[in-house]
């Protein structure tokens, strides 16, 4: 219930009404009545100041105060109740007359507690604002006082005092307002100049969109379009700027745009705004910029826009509202050199380092910030007049995603945690997931997908629209188009996501707010040589949390210690080796892990040692090995039944999948989903894949020195998704891939090397998607592909593609597409 319908009186006055008659009645209620109407004639007045004071209240009043609401609507029932009973109806007058005297203590109980509560609240937040407030006054007189000090002002110097103070004003609005776009350099001026170009260059924009990270300067931003001289002249300083919130009065908000876009400043507040021919009620050709800063809800945007001749809409959000804006300009962090000018200014009060700082340190921590302005801001504040050491020990706290002190936990990390806090459930769990990668590398789409479908319930398509939202919320950003992984057939293996530091660092402040032996997420926030002395010191304990990451380097046998871990569903292996890793001997003891996840970051692959850990793991459902050298696979004594998917990632297969080494049917009987992506040393396909009945995805990409496939792969009767994306090697399809009854997606771009389509392709008669871009050897199709009913789409190169446009006529359900052309050098970033 919105607070203005909680609070508009209706409901108190109409039970003050009811009590009133009761009162001149001869009842048994008499008594409870009058008391109760004693505490409504007092509670009155309360209730329309605060209705018409226009102010907001937080959520936890809104709430008390509903609960309150509902006790008046009950009120009035009950008062309905005593009004309609007879007289001689003792009994029921008897009940009635227990009830409002329930009803009247139950009122009397709010206001003497939760009341008197708010009231304090209320003079401890005056009390704090009003000496803010002072502090502010006191800074500037002070700094007034400096400048004033230095100047030699004499008898009628009044201009130079003039001066003074209007330069000292303005510096303090520009404060005040989140400003200090000037120490923001050149990103803030091309910024400022991209917006201007939207909001007076473009008359067919009307709703435009400033959009970016918390803390990154979009106010700023629109502050500084606000007040350039070429947008207030075009707007003829017809500019109103709202700050909309998270809990706004949306009747009012709405009152003030139209009042401000119709001309009528002077509306009443509950002036009913018309539905119909808005356009003929403004005034024509009067050109108005309304700006719509702090937005948090679609819904309430949709209710404040006006489009009008004449009227553009600037919405500052943290969110990319894509349905309504026309455009939208997203933020970028600043660069260096503007990130260390913002940071001195903090720190210093000057642009440059002192001669008497630590130049490193200064810059190593100005690297952390990762360029968003509050941070920078924030930090450099709370170090401004700190010894060396205290900076030391900031940088430290920082490279463990830990605050440096309670001000950078308050300003920063609490303001940041603003953009998860109204955050559905298991969107918000999805975010603090996050913090269990390191930071300043890219998390692999398909293991942060298959970590949320094993642990928090969700199928690949909700996690996939949990993504999707993070990033539309600018909680995480998609490296690579992620419209390619939301097709039906599409693989995320190149997709990634990354998210800036301050983000990760928040991740891993919320998710570290309990004792160790009870977090949800045991997680290492940067690598280290040796796991933390902390969880070495709590191993007495059981550590209960569903997922555990753990950074290190090389690991051997005699670097871990004993560790309990009774509730892991995920653990991540995060590690940097170029000789040896040994898994960690507990593992073989986490009877509930479902994913496995283990990324080497160094320049080449490590040997994978002690395998064998993960050969009981009954429950596992989820392998991922990145960058690892694997000697053989775990042999079982006992089937792992709810093993589903296996990736081998920049992977040394070393013939670890032949028959001789592991029964792959045998030990994987129901294994769904088998990729291998970038494993170079990967000739052939081992025939014993051929013997997974279960298998529905076979994906082999960027597998450079592939030469066959098995000549038995029609033997997966289950098989309905086959890539063999960029093989080069590979000359020829084997003739029984044509028995792959249930096959709907075949992707073989990419794959220079082949010349044709087999024969019997027509075979394939579920078969829905073709991919066969760049295969530029395939001249001519094969005639049975006039057998292909099912078939609905073809991407292929011009040269081939005419041959499938004929078979549009016989096919009218088949879209063939040429791709474009396009020549990047993004893969040099890789």
């Amino acid at each position: 219930m919105a607070v203005t319908d909680l609070f508009a009186g209706e409901i108190a006055a109409e039970l003050l009404k009811m009590l009133i008659s009761i009162c001149r009645r001869s009842s048994l209620c008499k008594s409870s009545a009058e008391q109760l109407r004693t505490t409504i004639e007092q509670l009155l007045p309360t209730i329309h100041e605060i209705k018409y004071s226009g102010v907001e209240l937080p959520p936890i009043r809104q709430t008390q105060l509903d609960h309150l609401s509902e006790t008046l609507k009950d009120g009035i029932e009950l008062c309905r109740k005593v009004l309609a009973s007879t007289r001689w109806n003792v009994y029921k007058n008897l009940q009635l007359a227990r009830k409002m005297e329930k009803l009247e203590k139950k009122v009397s109980r709010f206001l003497n507690g939760p009341m008197q509560a708010h009231v304090l609240a209320d003079v401890h937040h005056m009390r704090f604002e009003t000496a803010e407030r002072f502090d502010r006054m006191e800074g500037s007189a002070r700094r007034l006082e400096q400048r004033l000090g230095a100047m030699r002002i004499g008898v009628g110097g009044g201009g130079w005092v003039d001066e003074a103070v209007k330069r000292v004003e303005m510096e303090e609005d520009t404060l005040a307002e989140g400003g200090l776009g000037n120490l923001m350099g050149i990103g803030m001026a091309l910024g400022k100049n991209k917006v201007k170009e939207m909001v007076i260059g473009r008359d067919d924009l009307s709703v435009l969109g400033i959009c970016g990270i918390g803390g990154s300067g979009k106010t700023t931003l629109a502050l500084e379009v606000c007040r350039d001289h070429q947008v207030t002249s075009y707007f003829n300083n017809r500019i109103l700027f709202l700050t909309v919130s998270q809990s706004p009065n949306v009747e009012q908000l709405r009152a003030k745009v139209w009042g401000f876009v119709s001309g009528c400043d002077s509306m009443e507040p509950n002036y009913v705004i018309p539905h119909w021919n808005l356009q003929i009620q403004s005034k024509l050709g009067s050109r108005c910029l309304v700006v719509l800063d702090d937005v948090w809800s679609l819904a309430v945007l949709e209710q404040l826009i006006f489009r009008v001749p004449g009227c553009k809409t600037l919405v500052v959000s943290r969110f990319k509202f894509s349905t309504v804006l026309n455009d939208t300009y997203e933020v970028e962090l600043l660069r260096e050199d503007e990130s260390l000018s913002l940071f001195c200014y903090s720190a210093f009060g000057q642009k440059t380092i002192p001669p008497s700082a630590n130049e490193n340190l200064v810059k190593q921590i100005v690297k952390k910030c990762k360029g968003l302005p509050l941070a920078l801001k924030v930090i450099g504040a709370s170090l401004r007049e700190q010894p060396e050491m205290y900076w030391t020990s900031a940088k430290k706290r920082l490279s463990k995603g830990e605050p440096i002190c309670e001000s950078h936990e308050n300003n920063l990390l609490d303001r940041m945690a603003i953009s998860i806090q109204y955050l559905p459930k298991k969107v918000k769990e999805c975010f603090l997931d996050l913090g269990s990668f390191p930071e300043d590398k890219k998390i692999p789409l398909e293991v942060l997908i298959n970590m949320w479908v094993e642990i928090h319930d969700l199928d690949e398509e909700e996690a996939f629209a949990i993504l999707v939202e993070l990033s539309d919320r600018n909680l995480l950003k998609i490296v690579k188009d992620a419209r390619r992984a939301g097709d039906m057939y599409s693989s995320y293996y190149e997709i990634s996501v990354t998210q800036h530091d301050v983000l990760r660092d928040l991740a891993l402040h919320l998710s570290n707010q309990e004792n160790i032996n009870d977090r949800k997420r045991l997680l290492m926030p940067r690598r280290d040589t040796e796991l933390p002395k902390e969880w070495e010191r709590n191993v007495d304990q059981p550590f209960n949390a569903q997922i555990v990451s753990i950074h290190t380097g090389d690991m051997r046998e005699m670097d871990w210690f004993r560790m309990e871990f009774p509730k892991a569903e995920v653990l991540i292996l995060n590690f940097s080796s170029t000789e040896e890793y040994f898994l960690p001997p507990f593992i073989e003891n986490m009877e509930k892990l479902r994913a496995l996840i283990v990324i080497n970051y160094s320049t080449s692959n490590a040997a994978l040692g002690n395998f064998s850990v993960c050969s009981n793991l009954t429950n596992l459902r989820s392998l991922w090995l990145e960058k690892v050298s694997i000697s053989q696979l775990p042999k079982s004594s006992i089937p792992l039944k709810k093993m589903q998917k296996i990736s081998f990632v920049l992977c040394k297969i070393n013939n670890s999948l032949d028959q001789s080494v592991v029964d792959l049917p045998k030990t994987l009987p129901c294994l769904t989903e088998l990729t291998f992506d970038h494993c170079d040393d990967l000739m052939k396909l081992p025939p014993s894949i051929c013997g997974l009945q279960s298998l529905k995805n076979l994906s082999v990409t960027n597998c450079h020195s592939l030469q066959e496939l098995p000549a038995d792969i029609g033997k997966m009767k289950s098989l309905q998704i086959l890539r063999l994306y960029a093989c080069p090697h590979l000359r020829t399809l084997p003739a029984r891939i044509c028995e792959l009854v249930c096959l709907k997606y075949l992707n073989i771009s990419q794959c220079v090397s082949l010349s044709c389509l087999p024969q019997g392709i027509g075979n394939l008669i579920r078969l829905e998607k073709i991919d066969m871009r760049e295969c530029s050897q395939i001249w001519s199709l094969p005639k049975s592909v006039n057998s292909l009913k099912s078939l609905r789409q073809v991407i292929c190169e011009e040269d081939v593609s005419w041959a499938w446009k004929d078979l549009e006529k016989t096919l009218p359900n088949l879209h063939v597409q040429v791709p474009a052309k396009c020549f990047s050098l993004d893969w040099l970033h890789e």
